[in-house]
């Protein structure tokens, strides 16, 4: 259960940051979606923590899928994405992961 809540924790984060960058086109509306989406995301990153997720591995793993999801702006807002941009975050989830193996043992 603690992983659903983390995946909704991830989803809403990014829904929020995306609404987040179209509030900055000048639609003010946008705010509205941002506010629930960042609410949504600490409220189940605080559910999955309580089911029993290591506040590290939750963080670190919400973290990293927020960053690499979020490079959705690329086809959504034109934005760039080199390889380099790619690379780190590559690292980035590479990072993550090991924090996860760690946690485990």
């Amino acid at each position: 259960m603690a992983w659903l809540f983390l995946i909704g924790a991830i989803v809403s984060e990014v829904a929020g940051t995306l609404a987040l960058r179209m509030a900055s086109t000048g639609q003010k509306i946008w705010f509205v979606a941002v506010g629930v989406g960042y609410v949504a995301a600490f409220t189940m990153l605080v559910v999955s923590l309580d089911h029993g997720m290591p506040v590290g591995v939750a963080y670190g793993i919400w973290a990293a899928a927020g960053v690499a999801l979020t490079t959705l702006s690329r086809f959504l807002f034109d934005e760039p994405l080199t390889f380099l941009m790619g690379f780190g975050i590559v690292l980035i989830v590479g990072g993550v992961l090991l924090i996860e193996v760690g946690a485990t043992h």
